[in-house]
């Protein structure tokens, strides 16, 4: 009996209100929770009228991922992902906020869209209550937002992230930890209106069973179970009980319910107001809840992306067929690159894994742009790939591919790359140039394939060297590769070949 031997991998989770980290073991299929960590940081209270946040904020949160780093200092870089939610998705100064976090974690850290984040949150709690046959209704309340989804086995077919969070609503109607009959009106009808947008779709669809997840869900369940509301899940009638006894205590700080921290009491109003709102637009009268949440889901897409099952690559290929790209002139262009990357990847800093995938990702979809016009086609094909909802890939990850696709052919617009992230700035750069020259080698698009070509490079040079005689037997090639100097060295690259 052969025995895989164990890996360790953790997930960490910025979300509004709670940060969250999870550390297990992978081996033989399984997965072992061996450590969980949470702080409550609530970082959407940070955020000023202007969407900053705030100096106060960032030190507690950096502070808690230091904490955070130094569990996982020694894991494997590959076998750790962390990722920001809805607060950092606004946070107009949250580039800055997350130089300072990726250096206290140790640790890259992205943030993702609020339907990549309701993906993985339906991953999460779909794995630790698998049910093939059902089609599930998940719905997870954040500090900042709320995702509702709808899926079957481990594939959600309908994703919404609602602008709605516990911290948000309770700051807003119910200020000072001050409860009544008429701010919770208001604030289910806050609800209401972020529900209404999905509602008619959802309740057509419809589901077998529904699911909740998160702290604010977990602890209302908790809170009814104490007080003999509900033996099991959260059901129409003890949320309306719920409600009455919130409004009978006035504030939130004269509550008498166990199982609620005084760390959750100040958002707890709010996330009842929305969680009763979930259950009326959709007619929910029983709720299941679940353990898994985002950071579970995190936790299984990243073993994934190890184990070469990523989700992202099927993205892509959904892209390229969606819009018509040629798979065979994808197949020559990745082919060429991947060779000039594997011959400059020492001497340009390049990593072998996730630089080579966005190479050959962006090789597959170079093209997409064509399917709505040649003129100007790199940057159509950019814009779809920087503003389509993209399973798997974070904001930065999005972006970064949408640049290598806008700067692949043409000028070489320098200045564009300030749209990367600094620390991600060179190597994006670089990855552009092999793409280039990828797809100016394969221009006419033959069959006959390319000749040995052996690359060197420098800082900011690129030496190709080709078959004597290759050059002159190849004038159009030979008058590509002169204007392709020409425009990189424009941008400080210095580009020979013989």
């Amino acid at each position: 009996m052969s025995y895989t031997p164990q890996e360790p991998f953790a997930a960490v989770d910025l979300g509004s209100n709670s940060f969250h980290m999870i550390v297990a073991n992978y081996g033989d299929g399984r997965l072992q929770v061996i450590d969980r960590m949470k702080e409550m940081v609530r970082l959407a209270s940070g955020l000023d009228g202007k969407r900053n946040l705030s100096h106060e904020s960032m030190d507690a949160a950096v502070q808690s991922l230091e904490r955070f780093g130094q569990r996982i200092h020694d894991l494997p870089h590959a076998n750790v992902r962390a990722v920001g939610t809805n607060t950092l998705r606004q946070a107009r100064n949250g580039k800055a906020f997350l130089t300072r976090a990726r250096q206290a974690l140790g640790h890259p850290i992205e943030v993702i869209a609020g339907r990549e984040e309701a993906r993985l949150i339906f991953l999460g709690v779909v794995h630790s209550v698998y049910n093939e046959s059902d089609r599930r209704l998940v719905v997870d309340i954040g500090g900042g937002s709320t995702e509702v989804i709808i899926g079957r086995g481990f594939d959600a077919t309908h994703m919404e992230s609602l602008y709605m969070g516990c911290v948000g609503t309770s700051e807003r109607f119910f200020a000072n930890g001050e409860i009544s009959a008429k701010r919770m009106r208001r604030a289910m009808l806050f609800a209401h209106q972020e529900l209404e947008s999905i509602r008619a779709t959802y309740r057509k669809v419809g589901w077998d069973s529904a699911l909740g997840a998160s702290g604010t869900i977990l602890a209302i369940e908790e809170a009814m179970r104490h007080k003999g509301w509900s033996d099991a899940g959260i059901t129409a009638e003890a949320l309306a009980r719920l409600r009455d006894h919130l409004i009978e205590a006035s504030n939130v700080h004269d509550l008498q319910l166990e199982g609620i921290s005084d760390q959750r009491k100040p958002v707890f109003a709010g996330g009842v107001a929305i969680l009763s709102a979930v259950f009326e637009a959709l007619s929910i009268n029983r709720m299941t809840v679940a353990d898994g949440a985002l950071r579970e889901g995190l936790l299984h897409d990243l073993i994934g992306r190890v184990h070469d099952q990523d989700v992202r690559d099927k993205t892509v290929m959904d892209l390229a067929q969606r819009y018509g790209a040629d798979p065979e002139q994808a197949k020559r262009v990745s082919a060429t690159a991947d060779n000039l990357f594997a011959q400059v990847r020492p001497a340009w800093s390049l990593d072998r894994r996730p630089d080579q995938k966005l190479l050959d990702w962006a090789a597959q979809v170079h093209e997409i742009g064509l399917s709505i016009a040649h003129a100007q086609y790199h940057h159509h094909g950019a814009y779809v790939l920087a503003n389509s909802d993209m399973p798997g890939f974070s904001r930065e990850e999005q972006l970064n591919l949408a640049m290598l696709v806008r700067l692949h052919r043409r000028k070489f617009a320098t200045d564009e790359l300030l749209q990367v992230a600094e620390d991600s700035r060179a190597r994006v750069a670089r990855l552009c140039i092999l793409l280039r020259l990828a797809v100016l080698l394969n221009r006419s698009r033959s069959t006959s394939g390319l000749p040995e070509i052996h690359a060197r490079a420098g800082d900011s040079e690129l030496d190709l060297q080709f078959p004597e005689g290759w050059i002159g037997d190849h004038p159009l090639t030979q008058t590509d590769l002169d204007a392709e100097r020409e425009l990189l060295d424009a941008a400080g690259i210095n580009l020979k070949y013989t």
